[in-house]
């Protein structure tokens, strides 16, 4: 489902750009011309211009009810935990210190042999420049 509306969402986008590109403005737009209104035409300027304008708020109430359908749908998937609890970010050791104590929900999804030490501490303050640390 949610395929299919960010596919319609997409198109709806597309649409909406070339129904702006081809307004009149007041530079002269793109696709109306600089003739009024000529007799040989289907439709006036004028009525060209007015079935943009109302082509232009449909394909914006289109667009704006797919954004809102894809953020529900993003909302009701993503459930209850954050990225960073799914992801364990919580069960790393600090060099020097104790491993923090994971809670029970996420030790049961990571693995701690996975996610490698991390040495967090600031540099220490002196002039010279930080360089990484030399390859094992």
């Amino acid at each position: 489902m949610q395929n299919i509306i960010l596919t319609v969402h997409l198109i709806l986008a597309l649409l909406m750009i070339g129904v702006v590109l081809l307004q009149r403005s007041e530079g002269g737009g793109l696709g109306m011309g600089s003739s009024g209104g000529g007799a040989g035409g289907v439709m006036t300027g004028r009525q060209a211009a007015n079935a943009l304008s109302k082509a232009t708020w449909v394909l914006a109430a289109g667009f704006l009810c797919t954004s809102v359908a894809l953020t529900v749908i993003a909302a009701r998937d993503a459930g209850e935990s954050s990225v960073l609890d799914r992801l364990g970010a919580g069960n790393f050791t600090v060099s020097g210190k104790d491993e923090a104590k994971p809670d029970a929900a996420s030790e049961s999804k990571t693995d701690d042999a996975a996610i490698p030490s991390v040495d967090l501490t600031p540099p220490a303050a002196t002039d010279s420049p930080v360089t990484p640390p030399a390859a094992q």
